[in-house]
């Protein structure tokens, strides 16, 4: 097989082969099967991960059982042409699931998931701020541009001169404590306590006085956290079946 474009090393050995600059007009399914085939043949293929979203085509996971298996895979398969593309291989950059699950137990693997899905949650916030930050460039320019006004009452109402970059609601990072939203009028402390107190580290649930419709839900750390988010976003409380809505607290 051919060996052009070697492992750029710079990622420890593990047991899951990252493969990319695969074709992506092939459907998921005939992807698979293709690769089953081809790193079948240098070790346990435990699992094999290709996805259909924009960001994740024309990449895919290989899961052995061993690093040994994953190593020789490289060895051999980098740069191997499969539909007309010469594929690029080195070690994935984290565990997959497959392998936490067969290595440490299903409790390992729940705190990988919520780990994983921490890591998303950050990255999104940091790109939401980056894009509004992009999008408050020409603006800032054009401000500047202009003529200062000599009106009467100019300077009456001081400002900055910069805008505070505010991420969204939905992407802010994660945080141990929940803010929740359009609450029915009739929800109160016991009744989401019963919801939110089923995830692990809960302590408690803070209604905030002579309002109606929003709280705070506290737990011992972020990891709880964002169970709870992942598993409550979006479900419906009270007698008309409103959605809620959960984000982290703004800190």
């Amino acid at each position: 097989m051919a060996t052009a474009g070697a492992s750029t090393g710079a990622v420890p050995p593990n047991s899951t082969v990252y493969v990319r600059n695969l074709e992506e007009r092939i459907k998921v399914e005939q992807l698979k099967e293709a690769l089953e085939e081809i790193f079948g043949e240098f070790g346990n293929v435990l699992e094999i991960v290709a996805k259909t979203n924009l960001r994740a085509k024309g990449q895919a996971f290989i899961v052995y059982d061993s690093v040994e298996a994953a190593t020789r895979a490289i060895d051999e398969v980098n740069g191997f042409d499969l539909f007309d593309k010469p594929m690029v291989l080195d070690y994935a950059k984290t565990r997959s699931d497959a392998t936490v699950l067969r290595e440490n137990g299903s409790d390992e693997l729940e705190s990988h998931k919520r780990r994983r899905l921490a890591e998303k949650e950050r990255k999104q916030a940091h790109d939401a701020l980056e894009a509004q930050k992009k999008l408050k460039r020409p603006a800032a320019a054009a401000e500047a541009a202009r003529p200062a006004k000599t009106t009467k009452g100019a300077g009456l109402k001081p400002t900055s001169g910069t805008t505070a970059n505010v991420v969204p609601d939905e992407y802010l990072p994660p945080n141990k404590i929940l803010f929740l939203r359009e609450l029915p009028d009739e929800a109160n402390e016991d009744s989401l306590s019963a919801i939110f107190g089923r995830f692990e580290g809960f302590q408690e649930v803070r209604l905030v006085p002579g309002r109606k419709g929003i709280a705070f839900v506290e737990y011992q750390d972020e990891s709880g956290a964002i169970s709870a988010k992942e598993a409550t976003a979006g479900m419906t409380m009270g007698e008309q079946g409103k959605a809620i809505r959960v984000t982290y607290q703004r800190q």
